[in-house]
């Protein structure tokens, strides 16, 4: 199974277990990339599936949607807007915005979000992780847009960090399970994502929205 760095660790946690319980004899490997170059391996047969980050263009995969998930804005402490009741849109005008390397689809996403309001990406300072984010965001280098997941995993000492919905900016990151139309197992991939939805919106529809 192949998973994008910035999904997998996050979700992963969640979903294993009730999939094992179901699936006993099944055995996952799961192996980290990029979301582009987890479809170029798809389509040479190096993963069986992949969960990955939508949109997913080739039409010789099946793709099923399983959830949105919605991007929260991390500040620091010491930040100007760490202390507003309500951040807007607005207040985002000129902020320096910091993401990872340009090579993710996360990074084009979060520079469409910053031409929208005004802010601006930084370019001397791209993480190579959300780890490296949420660090440089504590440093006081910029401000960062993170996953829902991820700042519900990682996130918990709000002395350092305050995470927040910006009024006005629904940005979302739609995610699904993608396989190969001719696999041999494409009837159990199937079946697999409408598991991992019944799982998602059991256990995490507070955190995102899911889908089917």
């Amino acid at each position: 199974m192949g998973v994008t760095p910035t999904l997998g660790p996050y979700l992963l946690p969640h979903i294993l277990s009730p999939i094992h319980a179901k699936y006993t004899d099944l055995k996952l490997y799961v192996r980290e990339d990029a979301p582009s170059d987890l479809e170029y391996g798809l389509l040479n047969s190096q993963h069986d599936f992949i969960l990955s980050t939508q949109p997913i263009m080739s039409s010789s995969l099946v793709v099923a949607p399983l959830f949105r998930e919605p991007l929260k804005l991390a500040i620091s402490r010491d930040h100007k807007l760490a202390s507003k009741k309500t951040i807007n849109r607005m207040d985002l005008l000129g902020e320096q915005v910091l993401t990872i390397g340009e090579h993710h689809r996360f990074h084009r996403q979060i520079t469409e979000l910053c031409e929208k309001v005004g802010a601006e990406v930084r370019r001397d300072y791209e993480g190579t992780s959300l780890d490296t984010l949420r660090q440089m965001v504590v440093m006081g280098m910029g401000i960062a847009f993170l996953p829902a997941l991820y700042a519900l995993s990682e996130i918990r000492d709000d002395k350092e960090l305050r995470v927040a919905d910006v009024e006005g900016v629904n940005v979302m990151r739609n995610h699904a399970l993608a396989w190969r139309s001719t696999s041999p197992q494409r009837h159990f991939y199937k079946e697999l994502a409408t598991e991992i939805q019944k799982i998602v919106r059991a256990n995490l529809s507070s955190v995102v929205i899911p889908i089917g």
